[in-house]
């Protein structure tokens, strides 16, 4: 599949369908994870023609990324490959404190590069903003790890348009990475306006809306895990949800397509979004996530898509 495309103002080129792997090795976000599942999961993806792997420190913790380096390692196509990682965490007597200093993302950077297996890490996030460091700072840390060459792109992730700006004083994000799906359309206010004049990659978590925007429960679905806890699968709010998500089904079927890849390729129709990095949780999923890049959508379809969840 050779239909890759530039990430923002990079020299990055990916495939739009990337692959999120906080289910590879992320023990403290899912519960029995398998991860000989994980390791399958990142060869299919690699064997598919994904070549934009995103991880971080914190899935769990450690484990996503040197599952990851074990993989590329094995499949001995590093060059071909863009991965990103995202560090800020640290623990301090067994509480997780957010550190943006200079010296802590230095050292977290050398810690991924070992995980990873790798010389360079291809994009680099600042996962959250902490309280004090300003963020020109802490940017400029990762264009002195860039201009060494550790580091091929600056990111940032959860930062308001406040703390991006800050973090761009000298224009050196490349990439930003924050919630963005169809029920959460904050960012189309400030933030993607933004990154779209200033020429910033916008990579959204969440894009299917933790399933809710696959198509795939009913009223009667029920949820044991973090699901349980969010607003957006609670009572009435929920089943308005799921007729928001039924009216998506006439289009996906008269396009032959499931209702995941629909959403999916509406992101990529959007300013300044140039991949989505939907996880998955079997190997089968990498696979048909791909069926996104068949989907074509018209003017029309992209705005009446977006009014069903205006």
């Amino acid at each position: 599949m050779n239909n890759k495309i530039q990430l923002g103002k990079t020299d990055l080129l990916v495939n739009p369908i990337g692959l999120g792997t906080n289910a590879v090795g992320g023990h403290n976000i899912y519960p029995n994870l398998d991860e000989e599942t994980g390791r399958e999961i990142v060869r299919t993806a690699i064997d598919y023609g994904v070549n934009f792997i995103d991880t971080a420190y914190i899935y769990g913790p450690e484990r996503s990324e040197e599952l990851i380096g074990e993989i590329v390692k094995e499949k001995g196509n590093r060059e071909n490959l863009v991965i990103a990682t995202k560090g800020a965490h640290k623990f301090i007597e067994n509480d997780v404190v957010v550190d943006n200093s200079p010296a802590f993302l230095i050292k977290t950077v050398e810690e991924s590069l070992m995980r990873l297996r790798t010389d360079y890490i291809d994009v680099f996030y600042i996962h959250f903003p902490d309280q004090n460091t300003p963020k020109d700072e802490a940017v400029g840390a990762l264009k002195e790890l860039k201009d060494a060459g550790k580091i091929r792109a600056i990111g940032v992730s959860n930062f308001s348009l406040e703390q991006l700006k800050e973090a761009n004083k000298d224009g050196y994000v490349d990439v930003i990475q924050s919630e963005y799906n169809l029920f959460k359309r904050d960012a189309e206010k400030e933030l993607l306006p933004y990154t779209a004049q200033h020429n910033i990659s916008f990579v959204p978590y969440f894009p299917l809306a933790s399933g809710l925007l696959t198509g795939k429960f009913t009223k009667h679905s029920t949820f044991s895990d973090g699901r349980s806890r969010n607003p957006l699968f609670q009572g009435e709010l929920f089943e308005q949800n799921l007729k928001k998500v039924e009216q998506l089904r006439k289009i996906s079927k008269a396009k032959d397509v499931e209702i995941a890849h629909l959403v999916l390729a509406w992101y990529l129709a959007q300013d300044s979004i140039d991949v989505v990095i939907p996880g998955a949780k079997q190997p089968e999923q990498v696979v048909d996530n791909l069926k996104t890049l068949e989907v074509m959508l018209s003017h029309e379809e992209i705005q009446q898509i977006s009014s069903i969840f205006e």
